[in-house]
C-alpha cells in the first residue's frame, strides 16, 4: 500500500499501528456484479461499500417504484441493506421486506435493522415485530440504535437489551450485534468499552466531522482496535439543506468528494439515502471503480471543510442539537416530542 496512505492515517489517528489497521480495513475486493465489498470487521462477512439507507427508501411515496429501486440495486451488487423498527414507524421494513420476499431477493442481501429499545421486554417485541415486517426469520444484523444520551451504554446493559440480543442470536433470529449513534465519541467510547464484542459500530463519517466532535479521530481508531466493523453515515453531514445541517456551499465540496471522502476512511460500508433510480445509478457509478483517494485529496477536502463554524457543531446539528434525536428516544428518557 501507498506510503502516502499510511501517512495519512498516522497523521489523524496518532499511531503507526492504527494506520496500519486502516489499510487493513479499507481493502477491497470484487463482489455481486463487480461493486466492491469490504471485509466486516470480525466477522467472516464481506459487505458492499454501500449500504441502502432504508430511511430514503421508506420515503419512496410510490411504493412500486421503492421495490423496483432495491431489485435494482441487488441486481448492480449493492446487497448491504439497512433499516429501521422507528423509520416510518415501520413502514420501511415493511416495504424492504416485500422487496426482499420477491424471487428469492433475501438470501442476496446481508439485512440490517435497528432494536430502539433498551429493555428485555422491549427489545424482544422489537425483534419480533422488525422479522414480521421484514418477512425474514434471521436478520444478519442488529444493532442497538441512537446511543445518544450518555446512558444508554448502561440501560442496554443494565435494563437487559443485550441479553435480550444474545438469546436472540442463540436462537439464530440475530447473527451478528452492533449498535449506532450519531451525538458524541464519548457515548460510542463508552459502547466500546463495555464487556462485549460488539461486531459494528455505525456513526457519522464526513468532511465535517474532522473538525468537530470527530468520530473518524477518535472512535475509528479504536474500532479498529478492537476488530468492529465501522459503518458510516451522513457522509453529506445530513439533512435537507445548509440551514439542517448539510455541508455549507462555501466549501464549493461536491456530493461526489463528499461520498469519496467519506469512502476512503477504514470503514466496511458506508450508509446512502436513495429516492429514485437516477439517485442509485449515481451512487452505484462513485462505487463501480471506486479507489481510495491519495493523501493529497483527502487532506485538501478536509481544508475545504474548514469554514466558518466547521469546529462548533452547526454544520452537523445531528451532534450539536436534539434535532435529530428520533421521538422514540426523546421519550425513553423523557423530553417533549
Amino acid at each position: 500500500m501507498p506510503d502516502s496512505r499510511r501517512n495519512f492515517f498516522q497523521s489523524i489517528f496518532g499511531s503507526a499501528m492504527a494506520a496500519a489497521l486502516a489499510q487493513q480495513a479499507i481493502a477491497q475486493q470484487s463482489g455481486a456484479a463487480g461493486l466492491p465489498t469490504r471485509k466486516l470487521g470480525r466477522t467472516n462477512e464481506h459487505v458492499s461499500i454501500l449500504c441502502l439507507g432504508g430511511w430514503h427508501i421508506g420515503a419512496v411515496e410510490n411504493k412500486d417504484e421503492a421495490v423496483r429501486i432495491m431489485h435494482a440495486a441487488i441486481d448492480e451488487g449493492l446487497t448491504f441493506f439497512d433499516t429501521c423498527w422507528d423509520y416510518q414507524w415501520g413502514g420501511s421494513e415493511e416495504i424492504i421486506g416485500r422487496a426482499l420476499s420477491q424471487q428469492g431477493k433475501r438470501d442476496k442481501v446481508f439485512l440490517m435493522t435497528k432494536n430502539c429499545e433498551r429493555d428485555y421486554a422491549g427489545s424482544m417485541k422489537c425483534l419480533d415485530d422488525s422479522l414480521r415486517r421484514l418477512k425474514t426469520d434471521r436478520l444478519d444484523l442488529w444493532q442497538f440504535h441512537e446511543m445518544v444520551y450518555d446512558n444508554d451504554p448502561d440501560w442496554v446493559f443494565e435494563k437487559g437489551g443485550l441479553r435480550a440480543a444474545l438469546e436472540a442470536q442463540k436462537a439464530g433470529k440475530v447473527r451478528y450485534i452492533g449498535f449506532t449513534g450519531h451525538k458524541d465519541p464519548r457515548i460510542h467510547l463508552k459502547m466500546l468499552n463495555k464487556p462485549y464484542d460488539w461486531a459494528t459500530a455505525q456513526m457519522p463519517i464526513n468532511v465535517m466531522d474532522g473538525h468537530f466532535r470527530s468520530f473518524q479521530k477518535e472512535v475509528v481508531p479504536v474500532c479498529l482496535s478492537k476488530n468492529v466493523g465501522v459503518i458510516g453515515m451522513k457522509s453529506l453531514a445530513g439533512g435537507p439543506g445548509p440551514g439542517k445541517g448539510r455541508i455549507p456551499t462555501e466549501t464549493k465540496l461536491t456530493h461526489d468528494q463528499c461520498r469519496r471522502y467519506a469512502l476512503s476512511l477504514p470503514i466496511s460500508s458506508l450508509v446512502v439515502g436513495v429516492m429514485t433510480m437516477d439517485e442509485l445509478k449515481a451512487e452505484i457509478a462513485i462505487a463501480r471503480d471506486f479507489k481510495p483517494l491519495p493523501d493529497s485529496e483527502k487532506e485538501n477536502l478536509l481544508s475545504m471543510a474548514l469554514t466558518e463554524g466547521a469546529s462548533d457543531g452547526r454544520h452537523e446539528l445531528f451532534k450539536s442539537t436534539q434535532t435529530y434525536d428520533g421521538p422514540h428516544h426523546r421519550q425513553q428518557h423523557g423530553f417533549a416530542v
